[in-house]
Order: C-alpha cells, then sequence, then structure tokens
C-alpha cells in the first residue's frame, strides 16, 4: 500500500488568520493519524505564514507515524530539521515569496549544494528526498546527490487529467522506472485529490508515498476529515 502523509499547513493558516489557536494544529496533527494516516507533513517557510518553526518542534512528540518537513534547505531551515529530527526531510527549491511549490530541483545545476545539505542530513540519520520533475536527467541527477528518495512534483500530472489526458501521466511513469531502477525510493506531491489518486497509484511503479494538503483538506469541508482520509487509504491499497 502506498502511504498517505496528511499535510497540514492549510489548518495552520486558517489558524493564522485569526490568531489565538483555532483550530488547534497539534490536535489535527493526532486525529489524522488515529483516523489511518500513516504519517503528518509540514512545509514551514521562512516568514512563518502558515506552519511556524515552533509548530515544526510541538508536533514532534505527537506525530508517531512518519513526521516529513519539507522546505527550501536554507540555513534556518537546516538548522531546524537537524533538531527536531523527523523521520524524513524533503527538500523543495522554493522561492521565499512563493504562494506554494511550483518547480522541482535544477539537480544538475545545484548538485554540489544538494550533496552537502543531503550528506548533513544522512550523518543525523534523516531520511532525505528531494522534489523533482518528471525528467529523466534529473532523476540522473538526482542519484548522484545521495538523496534516498524523490518526490515527483505532480502538478502537471493533475492538470492534464483534469483535462481528460490520461496520457499526462506517461512522463511520470518513466521517471519512476528510472527511480526504482538506480534504487532510489519514489514519492509525490502537489495537486493530488480524490479525483486523481487512484490513477497515479495504478499507474506509478513503486509509489512510496503521497504528501496531500490542499484537496485533502478541501475536501474535508464537505464531507469530514476522517471520512476523507478514509477515503483516501482505500484509494491507495
Amino acid at each position: 500500500m502506498t502511504k498517505l502523509s496528511v499535510n497540514i499547513n492549510k489548518i495552520a493558516t486558517l489558524r493564522n488568520s485569526r490568531g489565538g489557536d483555532t483550530p488547534n494544529v497539534m490536535q489535527v496533527a493526532k486525529d489524522v493519524q488515529r483516523f489511518g494516516a500513516h504519517g503528518v507533513t509540514i512545509h514551514p517557510r521562512p516568514d512563518e505564514r502558515h506552519i511556524r518553526y515552533q509548530d515544526a518542534r510541538d508536533l514532534k512528540p505527537i506525530v508517531y507515524t512518519e513526521y516529513n518537513i519539507e522546505g527550501n534547505p536554507v540555513q534556518k531551515f537546516i538548522d531546524l530539521v537537524l533538531e527536531v529530527k523527523p523521520t524524513q526531510v524533503t527538500l523543495v527549491p522554493d522561492a521565499d515569496d512563493a504562494i506554494t511549490s511550483n518547480a522541482g530541483w535544477d539537480t544538475i545545476k545545484n548538485k554540489d549544494f544538494l550533496i552537502e545539505v543531503i550528506q548533513e542530513f544522512k550523518r543525523n540519520n534523516i531520511r532525505t528526498s528531494i522534489f523533482v520533475d518528471p525528467v529523466l536527467s534529473m532523476i540522473e541527477g538526482a542519484k548522484i546527490t545521495g538523496t534516498d528518495r524523490i518526490e515527483l512534483y505532480t502538478e502537471e500530472f493533475a492538470h492534464q487529467y483534469s483535462l481528460g489526458n490520461k496520457a499526462g501521466i506517461n512522463s511520470y511513469v518513466e521517471a519512476a522506472i528510472l527511480s526504482n531502477q538506480l534504487e532510489m525510493g519514489v514519492n509525490a506531491g502537489h495537486d493530488l485529490s480524490l479525483d486523481n489518486i487512484q490513477f497515479l497509484k495504478e499507474n506509478i511503479p513503486g509509489l512510496l508515498e503521497v504528501s496531500i494538503g490542499h484537496a485533502l483538506i478541501s475536501e474535508s469541508l464537505y464531507l469530514g476529515i476522517e471520512n476523507v482520509v478514509n477515503m483516501y487509504l482505500h484509494k491507495l491499497k
């Protein structure tokens, strides 16, 4: 079964919009695990506009499944990850002002930087994953960095699927096959939803984990978070 990691950034966004502590990020993390999710993902950004750095620390004793922290490995982020020591760190090349992640790494151009950062995390027994587009040269470049896994950036797949173009998954399949051949695990994330998740799961070989936040939380407004978590789990079997 492909594991489901629930990204709870949107819960923090809602909390921060009003101040105070409602909805409670810690309680939601407890709940999604209780409902069956295999992990919790957060993506702190430098301006802390949703998940705060202190949230990352406070979540450490609460997340008893897999704890995945995503972000751009600036020094402040690196220090946070080394302090918290999550199960996995996913490196994402976000600009400071990015609304959301919008590109994978150029693993060739950034090879030396990624090697250095990944080595530091692995010395601390933190599993590493890097966010990449489904481009074979970028997958090959990822292997050179020493990363344990890649996370396929699935926005374009989701867009093509919404247009009825199921062939939009082909480059992702090829990328996953190559990653498997190179002995790197395959994760996926971005714009995945109840509409497209089963098709992705059925076609990506060796898909280990998906990280889903925006769609899952949005769907939960209508269907309830416990119900939605279990709907994803059913589709990921």
